[in-house]
């Protein structure tokens, strides 16, 4: 299965792929960058996700992290502990700000969204 669309902008393509993240699974940045032919623009990712709280349906931004699975956007969640409760939620163990079991729950959208 393919979700990018080349009639949708870059974030819209980014939202599309984070909604496809399975419960109790994350992923980087860079990898959904990968995934959509832009290796290299992990940065950009994050600029959506931070767009993404202003979407019209809701978009699971607080399972994508930095590749370290480093909780590098939880300040805009609104409250400082909202992206890691919910994350905890959904089985991520959290010390100082790192998912410890990021290489069980990654979830690379190259592999899991092939035809």
């Amino acid at each position: 299965m393919t979700v990018k669309r080349d009639n949708y902008s870059f974030f819209e393509n980014v939202f599309e792929v984070v909604k496809l993240i399975p419960f109790g699974r994350t992923t980087s940045y860079g990898a959904i960058a990968n995934y959509l032919g832009s290796r290299g623009s992990a940065r950009m990712v994050g600029w959506a996700m931070n767009a993404s709280h202003h979407a019209t349906e809701p978009i699971p931004a607080h399972r994508v992290v930095n590749r370290n699975g480093m909780l590098t956007g939880k300040h805009h969640f609104g409250s400082p502990d909202l992206m890691q409760q919910l994350l905890e939620s959904e089985g991520a163990r959290i010390e100082d700000d790192r998912i410890l079991n990021f290489k069980e729950m990654f979830w690379d959208p190259a592999e899991e969204l092939k035809f």
